[in-house]
């Protein structure tokens, strides 16, 4: 906790004025990893090393020996919440590379619904009718986005968009272990050591599934652009921010806005990757959407 929110005087910048500002920076993450021509794992590995690179110098002049101070627990905690960050990346790049950017973005954010799902079944929370009745909303329209997807052919959902939606769903379960393990810590510690030990966990697990995959790690100017685009971008700018924002508003009010990286997502695809997505895609993504807006409504 800052100095300025420990002596009651709130944080400095709104946190809902920066909510818009991380939605519009994850909404890239998708076009930069397409234009890419490096392996996801690779791309998913600099992204993070990136990020890491950026905000840790930042860690340590703001909050000297934090981490070295930090609770074993909420360091095992941390390094949990590490793992799972990477098993999404991981997931999920892979993803966009199969399947459309409209399916893929809207099925990484059912990341809600696995979220309520665990606290029914594993935190003994108690499951809603609303937020039930999310969930089923949304299994209607995944169903839906699968089918049509199938139907749709290559040119519009991917070349293997049944493969990618696997991916992108499973993308959105690793990304719900995150959330809970990180959910009780950011409470009770600061942002930036928080981060910098989630993300050089994340970067040190991404960085052995490269290497165990034995894909190179020297490119040409143009893929650093993009890694350090995807670092600065959605790392720096979007989750970092997001992560931020959590420690400041509801985590429903957080879920229902990231609603808002499958519509940029699927329009920066539209402008500049001239991707179109099918009627079912676009009707079963809707579901989807509506049925996380109202899961994630479900919690009060």
């Amino acid at each position: 906790m800052s100095t300025r929110e420990a002596t009651g005087q709130g944080p400095a910048v709104s946190p809902t004025a920066t909510l818009g500002v991380a939605i519009a920076a994850v909404s890239t993450s998708a076009i930069l990893v397409r234009w890419s021509a490096a392996p996801s794992l690779v791309a998913a590995f600099y992204r993070v090393l990136f990020t890491l690179a950026l905000l840790a110098p930042l860690a340590v002049r703001r909050h000297p020996g934090a981490v070295r101070r930090a609770r074993r627990r909420d360091l095992a905690g941390a390094a949990l919440a590490g793992v799972a960050l990477a098993a999404h990346f991981a997931t999920w790049f892979q993803s966009i590379r199969w399947t459309s950017v409209a399916a893929s973005t809207t099925l990484v954010q059912s990341q809600v619904l696995f979220v309520a799902l665990a606290g029914g079944l594993v935190l003994d929370e108690r499951l809603g009718r609303r937020a039930a009745a999310g969930i089923a909303l949304a299994g209607v329209g995944m169903v839906t986005m699968f089918g049509g997807e199938l139907l749709a052919g290559a040119a519009v959902a991917g070349p293997r968009p049944l493969a990618g939606n696997a991916l992108a769903l499973a993308g959105a379960a690793a990304a719900a272990v995150y959330v809970l393990a990180g959910r009780s810590l950011r409470q009770r510690v600061a942002l930036l050591p928080y981060v910098t030990v989630v993300y050089a966990v994340c970067a040190g697990a991404l960085f052995l599934a490269v290497l165990a995959a034995g894909q190179p790690l020297s490119y040409p100017p143009r893929e650093w652009l993009l890694f350090l685009g995807m670092a600065v971008g959605p790392g720096v700018f979007g989750h970092t921010v997001l992560n931020w924002a959590l420690g400041h508003l509801r985590s429903s009010v957080v879920s229902v806005s990231l609603l808002g990286e499958p519509v940029g997502s699927t329009l920066l695809a539209l402008l500049l990757l001239t991707e179109v997505p099918g009627p079912a895609t676009v009707l079963g993504g809707a579901a989807v959407l509506v049925g996380i807006a109202v899961t994630a409504g479900g919690d009060g």
